[in-house]
């Protein structure tokens, strides 16, 4: 396991957490499109026939991980989360969980501002845990698993997470507003809770339950036509990760990870 290094670094909020619209992902959807809605967005490493991580769309099984702790920080988990930062800003967002990426590890990466250009506003949560809830408010959430598909949900108005980073250090943070709304979204992500489920228990999910339908028909094609990672593919990647001790090495053979691919059926 991880172990904290030096002082915690407290609560330095972005600046641009408080100017951004009050959405968790901005902007359109700029990946690949079938039947007029987008599936994935890949990595420049995909063009150079290099292994590449992607942005998996609902009702991908990945989606409904529930994510192991981080063991080890090294030059491929480093490489990973720049992935991920590419990924998050081709598709003009501003979080990523690792889950949205097929990776069953707890980590999740945040820049505020969607532009890489500030790199001073990229933050990086390994296991994160929100310690401290406070308050509630409600507001608008999207998903870059689910483009174009928004809605309210109530959150925690303020909260504190704990988390390390790439250095291993630990560190602090108190936030509020869309800043505390983010990390909220993303920890959901890494125990296979979305936006929709959040909605649905609180009874306001309607208007988007007319509309995952149609994503899973679209997943569905994708995955007869091979756009969409195949789970062969994802269990040798998650194997890998086992063996070069990034994962537990029990992880493979957890009810977690045996139940993580389903049917189409069962999506």
């Amino acid at each position: 396991m991880l172990q904290p290094g030096g002082e915690l670094a407290g609560g330095r909020v972005p600046r641009h957490f408080r100017q951004l619209p009050c959405a968790v992902i901005p902007g359109p959807w700029p990946g690949r499109h079938l039947a007029g809605l987008p599936l994935t967005v890949l990595s420049r490493r995909c063009l150079e026939e290099e292994p590449f991580v992607e942005i998996v769309p609902y009702p991908h099984p990945a989606l409904r991980w529930k994510a192991k702790p981080v063991s080890q920080i090294d030059a491929a988990l480093r490489s990973t989360v720049r992935e991920m930062f590419d990924l998050m800003y081709e598709a003009r967002g501003i979080g990523l969980a690792a889950t949205q990426v097929a990776l069953p590890i707890r980590l999740f990466v945040v820049n505020p501002t969607a532009d890489p250009d500030e790199t001073e506003e990229e933050f990086v949560f390994i296991n994160p845990e929100i310690v401290r809830r406070k308050g509630q408010v409600v507001g608008e959430e999207g998903c870059l698993s689910l483009p174009g598909l928004y809605g309210d949900v109530t959150r925690a108005e303020e909260v504190v997470i704990e988390a390390f980073d790439l250095d291993g250090q630990g560190f602090e943070m108190k936030l509020d507003d869309l800043a505390a709304r983010v990390v909220q979204h993303e920890t959901d992500h890494l125990d296979g809770i979305l936006f929709t489920d959040r909605m649905r228990q609180e009874g306001t999910s309607e208007r988007v339950d007319l509309k995952l339908p149609k994503f899973v028909s679209v997943y569905e094609q994708a995955r007869r036509d091979g756009l969409v990672s195949s789970d062969e593919s994802i269990k040798a990647r998650i194997d890998e990760m086992v063996r070069s001790g990034r994962i537990p090495e029990d992880y493979a053979d957890c009810d977690t990870y045996r139940g993580s691919f389903p049917s189409l059926s069962e999506a």
